[in-house]
């Protein structure tokens, strides 16, 4: 079945040549599992840090609050299967867990991807809404829409993931187990169609969205006249957050969109072996910068006071979202 399947590709998907089918798999530079390492611990101290303050010392919440929380969990759903992604590469990208495991860590990654794309452009949204159109009586503002909005969300996620225990599928090539690699000639046509809709729709219109939420709340703060100090400073921080909030957007997902979209055509269209190393190493590298997202949004909780030295307040200026604090009583 498999054989076959890698014929029926080559000869009826590949305009080119052949050469691609016949690159053996490479051993990835040392250099990724370490740093996938560190970010994993990183990500595990923080994302349980930021967990424990909402459990327990956030003790009322607003509708921005709930998407930020769902932000969180997305975070948090890399923690059990990073180990194994580590385990993968340092095994010389052999995959001893099997096939079931192999699905869910795709599902689990596709999921924290685009959960946190997702919801860091509903936060733009509502934080375009809170400030520019703060007089306005938006479904927004409560809490029940927000809770069912989030549900709404994680079931897109799941539709989304569900073709990967469907479909995909390891594969033994040159002596090791593959999982989800550029290698499984098999999937050369499924991976760069489906890639194409997880650009189009999953990346760029989310982008698209969030770019034109901050430019809007951009021009309206860069309008607001601040006569006190503190209205300065405030208004000088969120623009700086946005321009901060933008940077994070691009330096985390854009690498791993454009080296996958490379990959999959470089695949498809079965180029060189050399360029083909060349876009996996690049690839698999951008997952890093990827991660650094999750191990980024616990860092951007600042706890300060404010006011009377009496009332405490917790605040949060968000890195990764639209620049206006979210305060609440504790």
């Amino acid at each position: 079945m498999e054989t076959s399947s890698q014929v029926f590709s080559a000869t009826s998907f590949h305009p080119v040549t052949n050469a691609s089918t016949e690159c053996k798999p490479q051993v990835l530079p040392h250099v990724i599992p370490i740093l996938l390492s560190v970010l994993f611990l990183a990500c595990l101290v923080l994302n349980s840090a930021s967990l424990w303050i909402f459990w327990f010392h956030i003790k009322q919440w607003n509708s921005g609050m709930i998407l930020q929380f769902n932000l969180v969990l997305t975070d948090a759903l890399l923690i059990p299967i990073v180990p194994l992604m580590v385990a993968y590469f340092s095994l010389g990208n052999s995959w001893p867990f099997g096939q079931f495991l192999c699905q869910l860590k795709v599902f689990i990654l596709s999921t924290h991807l685009y959960g946190s794309i997702y919801f860091l452009t509903l936060i733009s949204i509502h934080r375009y809404l809170a400030v520019v159109h703060y007089s306005s009586r938006t479904l927004w503002k409560k809490k029940s829409f927000m809770k069912k909005l989030s549900l709404s969300v994680w079931f897109l996620l799941s539709i989304q993931g569900l073709p990967f225990f469907i479909i995909l599928e390891t594969s033994s090539l040159d002596g090791s187990v593959k999982c989800l690699s550029i290698h499984q000639t098999e999937f050369s046509s499924l991976y760069l169609y489906y890639n194409i809709f997880l650009v189009t729709v999953s990346f760029l219109l989310p982008f698209g969205i969030s770019l034109t939420c901050y430019a809007l709340l951009g021009a309206t703060i860069a309008k607001m006249n601040s006569t006190s100090l503190r209205g300065r400073v405030m208004k000088t921080k969120s623009l700086q957050m946005i321009m901060v909030s933008l940077a994070i957007f691009v330096i985390c997902f854009v690498p791993l969109h454009v080296s996958r979209t490379v990959g999959v055509i470089v695949k498809y269209y079965n180029m060189s072996c050399e360029r083909l190393h060349q876009v996996e190493i690049a690839y698999y590298a951008s997952w890093l910068f990827t991660m650094v997202n999750c191990c980024l949004n616990p860092l951007i909780y600042n706890f300060h006071f404010l006011g009377d030295p009496s009332e405490r307040t917790l605040v949060r200026v968000d890195v990764l979202s639209p620049p206006y604090v979210i305060g609440c009583r504790v």
